[in-house]
């Protein structure tokens, strides 16, 4: 079985310029020849005997979103993988229907296998919710939680702009959370956002060992995001039992079910309502929507791990028998 026969190629050193030089030039050297699959999206542009995992188009569809550099490069790969690969997955119906529509792909040469649910990322207690509001040094009271880069993409202008709408009519002890990291500048175009706003905070970046009780001592979860390849935010909010206004648009549906609450991602007064909606919810400590926790456990990467592995097993059988498998693992 092919996946008794798999070799892990993991580059020296693998971010930026040095780890596409690797991607393009010793990458398809060391495969020689055998099936390639490249999970994160990356992959070289002239090796034809590989399977490539595209998360998204992006960088095609929205290059404003990038920097011009990104931008320039990504369109230059994705239009020769989608040419030349053997055959392309991707996480969701939403990103396979792009492909067919974008980039004329044939749709028969596309598997969707959804991404599973991150581990560990599970309900937790009042003393590990309580940890991590010490360790990110989160206000008392409840709060509204968004989880996210600070990129374009993801929405923060009009996530604050929901804010302000909202704010006057808001108890007091209600807070709006925002979590994650800064943007790599040398990817994602800068986006510049109100800093003046009451009851806001930045946490930057959560440690993973903190992530499951930031979610959990949540109230609600606040994900309009233009536009998600598969959305992992929103499932690991909904694994963690919150109640989620998510946008209506793109792969967040697939996720969402029928669990969550949709919104246009661009109509702040709209997602200011809602929010204050969902308010005679907020108790203390808040209760976990069970709905969401069942749907969340659809996303398994057991079963992902199946699915893949079976794409791949019917695209080695176009391959000469010698040939073997490779798997390309970013540093």
């Amino acid at each position: 079985r092919l996946g008794e026969r798999v070799d892990v190629l993991t580059p020296v050193r693998g971010k930026g310029a040095a780890g596409h030089l690797w991607e393009q030039t010793a990458l398809p050297v060391a495969c020689g020849g055998r099936l390639l699959w490249t999970p994160g999206g990356g992959a070289p542009a002239f090796y034809g005997r590989q399977v490539v995992t595209i998360h998204d188009l992006f960088p095609i569809e929205n290059p404003e979103w990038y920097s011009p550099a990104y931008a320039r490069w990504y369109r230059f790969l994705l239009e020769r993988l989608v040419a030349r690969a053997l055959h392309l997955i991707t996480v969701s119906e939403y990103t396979r229907s792009r492909l067919v529509s974008r980039l004329g792909c044939d749709p028969e040469r596309i598997t969707v296998v959804p991404n599973g649910l991150t581990s560990g990322c599970v309900r937790v207690g009042e003393q590990a919710a309580g940890a991590a509001r010490r360790e990110l040094k989160l206000a008392p009271g409840r709060y509204v939680l968004s989880l996210s880069s600070l990129e374009s993409r993801k929405n923060l202008r009009t996530i604050l702009k929901a804010w302000a709408l909202a704010l006057p009519r808001l108890p007091a002890d209600v807070w709006l959370v925002l979590a994650g990291p800064r943007a790599d500048a040398a990817v994602y175009a800068r986006e510049q956002l109100r800093a003046d706003l009451p009851r806001v905070l930045f946490t930057g970046y959560v440690p993973d060992a903190h992530l499951a009780g930031l979610y959990s001592g949540a109230s609600l979860f606040l994900f309009p995001s233009l536009a998600e390849g598969f959305g992992l935010p929103l499932l690991e909010a909904m694994a963690c039992g919150l109640r989620s206004i998510t946008s209506n648009t793109s792969s967040l549906p697939e996720v969402g079910g029928d669990v969550v609450t949709y919104v246009d991602p661009l109509d702040a007064a709209a997602m200011a309502r809602q929010m204050e909606a969902e308010l005679p919810r907020f108790a203390v400590p808040p209760v976990p929507f069970e709905p969401a926790m069942a749907r969340a456990r659809l996303f398994n990467w057991d079963r992902a791990a199946a699915s893949t592995l079976e794409t791949l097993e019917r695209a080695a059988c176009l391959l000469p028998a010698a040939a073997v498998a490779a798997r390309s693992v970013p540093a």
